[in-house]
């Protein structure tokens, strides 16, 4: 029996623990079994990565595939454990270096044509794998800037899964157009209190709460400038320190949200709609749990209007 291993991570909130994919080959009738606690896009991932192989010249194994995730004890969900699942299929059938593949974490999601795409979570994922001591990651294309923000990681990014197997072989293809990550700036355009003429008593408040972090409630008819105002707070908020800026970032990056420009170095602003669902708001999920708006304004201001 041909066996071989990777790793990846597995994400409860913004903690993350590294997570062994052991592949087994050999056994019984061919087909593929995944266990160690997946849920249903998981478990699905058998069938992703086994086209994904077929469109991209690569061989899956005619034998019985165990998948196993270790520790089987901890609740396994997301397709980024797709790129995993794959480089455990690699090393078992012998075609990548195992020690390379034992000491990376693997992170994406395997499309039927072999294509890499993007999957939420990278930074706080990586944010374990580097207090875990691990120094290499496999990421994304599109996601190199966001994985690059992790201090003491190389990042490897990859389109497709021949681009895997000549990473993992020691051999990375190198893109001319690689995305890299910028210092954290304000995006162009964002409002700024120095931009509102008149409201010289509201915007004398808005020093006062910014300075003192107070709430604030604001008051008066439709168009009066309630929304104007506070979405302007953050602009005379000092920027996030870089702990603060990696919390908020790897919080966004949770959400679903890119990060590809940088720390969120500038406290965030969210308002909610009206009508927004309780879990929007406070977060949670049916499968997978994501922040709502109140954790995406952390550091930052929540506007409930």
């Amino acid at each position: 029996m041909k066996l071989g291993s990777a790793r990846s991570v597995s994400l409860q909130g913004l903690d993350g623990a590294v997570v062994e994919i052991e592949a087994a080959i050999g056994g019984g009738l061919p087909r593929t079994v995944i266990v160690g606690l997946p849920d249903t896009s998981l478990y699905e991932a058998r069938d992703r990565c086994k086209a994904g192989f077929a469109n991209s010249d690569l061989k899956w194994p005619d034998q019985l595939v165990t998948i196993n995730l270790t520790p089987a004890t901890l609740p396994k969900s997301g397709s980024h454990y797709d790129l995993g699942i794959s480089a455990a299929i690699m090393v078992a059938s012998g075609w990548v270096d195992a020690r390379l593949a034992a000491e990376t974490i693997v992170l994406g999601e395997v499309g039927l044509d072999g294509r890499i795409h993007p999957v939420r979570g990278v930074l706080p994922a990586l944010l374990a794998a580097s207090r875990a001591g691990i120094t290499r990651a496999v990421v994304p294309h599109q996601q190199v800037a966001e994985a690059s923000l992790v201090d003491g990681v190389v990042i490897w990014g990859a389109k497709r899964l021949p681009d895997l197997v000549a990473i993992l072989r020691g051999k990375p293809v190198l893109y001319d157009d690689e995305p890299l990550a910028e210092p954290g700036q304000p995006p162009a355009g964002t409002p700024d209190l120095g931009d509102v003429v008149g409201h010289r008593e509201a915007r004398w408040v808005l020093e006062v709460a910014a300075a003192g972090r107070h709430h604030l409630f604001f008051h008066g008819p439709p168009g009066v400038g309630k929304t104007m105002l506070a979405e302007r707070i953050p602009s005379i908020l000092p920027e996030l320190s870089l702990p603060e800026a990696l919390e908020v970032s790897a919080l966004h990056s949770l959400a679903g949200e890119a990060i590809d420009s940088g720390l969120i170095r500038r406290p965030p602003y969210v308002d909610p709609h009206h009508s927004s669902s309780l879990v929007s708001l406070v977060g949670g999920g049916a499968r997978a749990s994501r922040p709502g708006a109140v954790s995406r304004a952390h550091l930052g201001i929540l506007f409930l209007d």
